[in-house]
């Protein structure tokens, strides 16, 4: 199964093309969840705010299926 995943912000370091203009494309397995991807990517949990599974707040149990698209962002400041 294949999905494509967005890392914005301070988390496109972990990207393997380190592009954020374009997804990037995933080899997964069936059962795969949210969290299984980060932990592939060694993407810090905590560093994780938002997550959007198709466009849609998701949460990082959510089992992926093919043709899945994440975004996800970190916490973001301002002032």
């Amino acid at each position: 199964m294949k999905i494509e995943i967005r890392l914005f912000a301070s988390l496109a370091r972990f990207m393997p093309d380190k592009s954020i203009k374009k997804p990037y494309t995933m080899e997964i397995q069936e059962g795969t969840t949210i969290i299984d991807v980060f932990k592939s990517m060694e993407v810090p949990e905590d560093a994780v705010k938002l997550i959007f599974l198709n466009g849609i707040h998701a949460t990082g149990d959510r089992v992926l299926k093919d043709g899945d698209q994440l975004g996800v962002f970190p916490p973001l400041g301002g002032g």
